[in-house]
């Protein structure tokens, strides 16, 4: 079988563009951050992928965001015998292959230049950010919890909803219920802290 995975950071970004005319049977989708490989719908892919088959990737930086990360579950599929193809940097690792040097070699060039760019882009934003404080123009993320949500999520935990249901009532993040919470608990100004 060939299997897909699609990783983006955000709601609004598009994962249709990701395997955009590639043939795959089966497709796993994470809206979410790769700084680690604890993301649910990669775990479910490693849980479903078996000998023989193949997992199709648009690019090494969605798989992984850091190049220890990339390797071990690179090395971890090919020695379970799956293959895993990288479409944007046209390289493929297949376990009866045994991955060449030249493979190897790649893999680790190409996922330390994608570290590498990543931590460049992480730098200029918090340069950006400081020069932007310094002119007084950089007020923060915006805050996307209202006050009549803080209300209704104070209303709904006193009724014993459960966070999750509460969460996607009022639709926001179950961290954003918990934060909420712990700022009640500590008796801290709502309105400066969410």
């Amino acid at each position: 079988m060939r299997i897909g995975y699609i990783r983006v950071s955000s709601i609004d970004q598009n994962p249709a563009r990701q395997l955009e005319g590639l043939s795959v049977d089966k497709t796993f989708i994470d809206h979410c951050s790769g700084k680690d490989t604890e993301r649910p719908e990669l775990q479910k892919l490693l849980a479903y992928v078996r000998d023989t088959d193949t997992i199709v990737v648009w690019s090494m930086d969605r798989l992984a965001r850091n190049l220890k990360d990339l390797l071990q579950l690179v090395e971890e599929l090919t020695n379970r015998g799956v293959a895993i193809e990288f479409v944007k940097e046209k390289l493929v690792f297949d376990p009866q292959d045994k991955a060449s040097p030249v493979a190897k070699l790649m893999l680790s060039l190409l996922g330390a230049f994608a570290e590498f760019e990543r931590s460049i882009i992480k730098e200029r934003q918090r340069e950006g950010i400081e020069v932007a404080k310094k002119r007084g123009v950089y007020k923060g993320r915006k805050r996307f919890f209202s006050v009549e949500q803080m209300h209704q999520a104070e209303t709904l935990i006193r009724e014993g909803v459960p966070i999750t249901r509460i969460a996607k009532r009022l639709g926001v993040s179950r961290d954003t219920i918990y934060r909420y919470i712990n700022i009640q608990e500590n008796k801290i100004d709502l309105n400066a802290s969410i």
